[in-house]
């Protein structure tokens, strides 16, 4: 996979939103500087090195006293509205959490493909298994499955269907291949 080692700088700047909303403003530039990333601003059009993003939320974990998985699991949730925004002209209004999670990799990424050669978001295998049940197959060398539990947990509370999901991950988040479990309950 390209850039394994590298994270999208759109990623860095969605993170600082949800830094800045949900701890406050001077937090992030704190988290960069006791993560030794140092003070930067990150570029939407460039990558930065994936052990950037893993030095700060390894010390928003510290600060905070939530995991790592805690945490990305709740920015991949947070960003879920800038995300429908940026990405609203590839979304059919009919959609609701099924339809979207089942169209994220044939549509959704991508789009992401094509617009920005820099990006490279994972790869979702997704198979319908009934029409409650969804499988993900979560492949990133970048083992941020967290956040695509996250993502997809966002993604329901967007469409308000945030009760009516359980999501849960039957391997470990860690790993290159994850599973996720979808049920429409």
């Amino acid at each position: 996979m390209k850039n394994a080692s590298l994270m999208h700088g759109s990623t860095f700047i969605l993170l600082q939103r949800f830094v800045e909303k949900t701890y406050g403003s001077g937090v992030w530039d704190k988290l960069l500087q006791d993560s030794g990333v140092g003070i930067k601003v990150f570029d939407p059009h460039q990558n930065y090195p994936l052990l950037e993003m893993e030095a700060i939320v390894g010390e928003a974990s510290h600060i905070t006293g939530l995991s790592e998985d805690t945490l990305k699991e709740k920015f991949g949730e947070g960003m879920v509205p800038d995300l429908m925004a940026l990405y609203k002209k590839y979304v059919d209004p009919e959609w609701k959490t099924f339809e979207m999670l089942l169209y994220t990799e044939l549509i959704m990424h991508k789009a992401v493909r094509k617009e920005n050669s820099n990006a490279n978001p994972p790869v979702l295998n997704v198979s319908r298994v009934h029409d409650k049940l969804l499988m993900i197959d979560y492949y990133s060398e970048r083992k941020m499955g967290a956040l695509a539990v996250g993502i997809i947990k966002g993604i329901a509370q967007y469409y308000h269907e945030g009760n009516k999901i359980k999501v849960e991950s039957t391997t470990s988040p860690n790993d290159e291949r994850v599973q996720i479990r979808v049920e429409f309950v």
